[in-house]
C-alpha cells in the first residue's frame, strides 16, 4: 500500500510547490482500497483530503497510508490533514516519513496518537523521500532539487564543432526527456544555448502538454517574454514555486551548476555514435584532482531507450 501511495505521489511531482507532492491510500478493515489521493496542482487540496473525500463513510475504522506526516498547521487554503483523519474516524495511519517543516515536525503524528489512532512511521521512508525530493531538498538546503540532463555521444560530445546537435539521441530517448520535463517545476538553459537554439523547452507528448515547466535563463541580459532570468546558479534559491529544477544545458550552464556542487541528479542519454572533433559536454567544473572526482556519484538507474542508453546518477552527500 505504501508503494501505491508513492506512485500516486509521483503524479503531482512538479506541480505542487511549495507544498510537497504527497500520496495517500485508504484501506478499509476488509482490505479494500476505498480512497486514493495525491496533492493537487498548486498544493491544494492535500492528498489526505482527496482520499478521505473519496472514501466517505468507509474511512471509519480504516487505515490510511501516507507518504508524509499529515500536516498539523492551519492554513487559509484548507484544513490540517491530521484533524481531517481524526474526524473521519481513521483507526490507523502508516506514515512513510516525518515532516521536516517546523510547522508540523512531529505534531501531526502527536495529534493522531492523542486521538487514539495507531501510528506507524518509517514504511518505505527512503523511497518516499526520493519521490518528494524537491520538498526535502528545499527544507534541507533552501533551494530546489536539481537534475542535470545531458544528451551526448560515446565520446562525450553534445554537438558537432559547428554546433549542430539535432539529433544526437533517438526519438525514444527524447520522449523520455519530455516526460522528465513534465515532472519539473522549471527548466533552465544558459543564455548561449537560448541564443543559438531558441529552444521552446515545452512538453510535446500527447496528454502532457499542459505540464510544460516554467522557463529559466542563466546569464545576463533581458530574457524573452515568458522567461525568467537569473545570473548565478545560487539564484535558483529565490525562485518561488520551484522545488524541482531541470537543467538542460549547454556546457556552460551544466559546468556552472556542477562547479557550484548544486546538481543532485544526473540524467545521461548516451547515443551509440562518435563525433570526434565536437563540442564537449562540460568545461571546467572546479575539480582539484582526480581523487576529488571519485565517490561523488551513485548509479541509481540504467536502461535502454531504443539504441540509446540512459544512466541516472544520484549525488552522494554526507547525511
Amino acid at each position: 500500500m505504501m508503494a501505491a501511495a508513492i506512485a500516486l505521489a509521483q503524479r503531482g511531482r512538479g506541480r505542487t510547490a511549495p507544498n510537497p507532492n504527497v500520496g495517500c491510500v485508504i484501506v478499509d478493515p476488509a482490505g479494500h482500497v476505498v480512497g486514493r489521493g495525491w496533492t493537487a496542482a498548486g498544493g491544494r487540496p492535500h492528498a489526505e483530503a482527496l482520499a478521505l473525500a473519496q472514501a466517505g463513510d468507509r474511512a471509519r475504522g480504516a487505515t490510511a497510508w501516507v507518504t508524509l506526516e499529515p500536516c498539523f498547521h492551519d492554513s487559509p487554503r484548507g484544513p490540517r490533514c491530521a484533524a481531517l483523519l481524526v474526524a473521519a474516524g481513521i483507526s490507523r495511519v502508516v506514515v512513510a516519513s516525518s515532516d521536516p517543516d517546523p510547522r508540523t515536525a512531529g505534531q501531526g503524528i502527536a495529534m493522531l496518537r492523542a486521538a487514539g489512532i495507531s501510528v506507524d512511521v518509517g514504511s518505505l521512508a527512503v523511497e518516499a523521500r526520493a519521490s518528494m525530493a524537491g520538498f526535502f531538498t528545499r527544507q534541507a538546503l533552501g533551494r530546489p532539487h536539481i537534475t542535470l540532463k545531458l544528451g551526448l555521444s560515446l565520446d562525450g560530445c553534445i554537438a558537432r564543432a559547428d554546433g549542430t546537435s539535432r539529433w544526437i539521441t533517438g526519438p525514444l530517448a527524447r520522449a523520455h526527456a519530455h516526460v522528465e520535463r513534465s515532472r519539473h517545476d522549471a527548466i533552465l538553459v544558459g543564455r548561449g544555448t537560448l541564443a543559438a537554439d531558441a529552444p521552446s523547452l515545452d512538453v510535446r507528448l500527447p496528454g502532457l502538454e499542459s505540464r510544460s515547466p516554467r522557463r529559466i535563463m542563466l546569464g545576463g541580459g533581458d530574457p524573452p517574454a515568458g522567461w525568467t532570468a537569473i545570473r548565478t546558479p545560487q539564484d535558483v534559491a529565490s525562485l518561488d514555486g520551484v522545488d524541482h529544477l531541470l537543467v538542460e544545458g549547454g556546457a556552460g550552464a551544466a559546468s556552472a551548476f556542477l562547479a557550484a556542487d548544486m546538481v543532485d541528479r544526473l540524467l545521461l542519454y548516451r547515443a551509440p555514435i562518435l563525433i570526434g572533433d565536437g563540442r564537449p559536454a562540460l568545461r571546467n567544473i572546479g575539480l582539484d584532482s582526480l581523487d576529488a572526482a571519485h565517490g561523488r556519484w551513485r548509479l541509481s538507474d540504467a536502461r535502454q531507450s531504443g539504441p540509446d542508453r540512459l544512466e541516472v546518477y544520484a549525488r552522494v552527500r554526507a547525511s
